[in-house]
């Protein structure tokens, strides 16, 4: 499974909430650009971004650290938050993203998805399916929809998508190990798309258990880790070594 290092960008610097409240930050670096090139150090193929203030706001509000980010060089950057329209989504790509994740737009205008897949193809478009007690989540996690989790990814899939990002919210941030069951049902109802899984890892073994549930859904492609990375809870060369 591919281990995704999360960077979560607010005003310019890297970030972790808990459980998506804006008002429980914290800072860990104020140069974005210093984490990731650790994470690349240690082994990292790949990076999660998320712009947190255009997850909030609805617009592209730190393109300029993504970049600053993109031009380090070997990785694979995919980045969510604020991508509501095409303009932001051709914004991204052409910073060197290699993947845009969409979400709220995704859930109010599940056409749209298809419409961006046709236009930049299914590797480039992945849709992020926040949920909380199994309905999806939107605007930053702030309304919560009347939309199942499950539901939804049946409905993108048969749309074209390909790749979901599937984030369990009482679990991010919480150090308190992953929603297994949740991501389960997720894999059940896409199996076309590969699955990367978010939330709630917080020590070797939550990553060992997502590994073993691949082993019986394998569309389960990744784990994105954020808090355990910047609390030293786990090693990332040790967990890319052991996959």
């Amino acid at each position: 499974m591919t281990i995704y290092p999360a960077i979560d960008l607010k005003n310019g610097r890297c970030v972790r909430l808990y459980q998506g409240k804006s008002n429980q930050e914290t800072i860990y670096f104020n140069d974005p650009t210093v984490p990731a090139k650790e994470w690349l150090r240690l082994g990292a193929t790949h990076l999660h971004l998320v712009d947190l203030d255009g997850a909030f706001s609805g617009g592209s509000a730190n393109l300029d650290a993504v970049k600053s980010i993109v031009e380090i060089g070997g990785l694979k950057v995919q980045l969510g938050g604020g991508m509501r329209n095409n303009d932001a989504i051709s914004n991204a790509l052409n910073l060197g993203v290699d993947r845009i994740i969409v979400g709220t737009s995704a859930c109010e205008n599940p056409l749209w998805v298809g419409e961006l897949i046709r236009k930049f193809g299914p590797d480039r478009v992945v849709v992020g399916i926040d949920a909380k007690d199994g309905l999806v989540a939107t605007k930053g996690w702030v309304k919560i929809s009347e939309t199942s989790a499950v539901e939804f990814a049946k409905e993108i899939q048969a749309l074209g998508a390909r790749w979901i990002i599937h984030t369990d919210i009482a679990t991010d941030g919480a150090m308190k190990g992953p929603n297994l069951l949740a991501q389960q049902k997720i894999a059940e109802a896409a199996p076309l798309c590969r699955i990367i899984a978010s939330g709630g890892v917080s020590n070797e073994q939550d990553v060992s258990n997502l590994r073993e549930l691949a082993i019986t859904h394998d569309n389960l492609e990744g784990i994105i880790i954020g808090k355990a990375l910047y609390e030293k809870t786990v090693c990332l060369d040790r967990l890319i070594s052991s996959d």
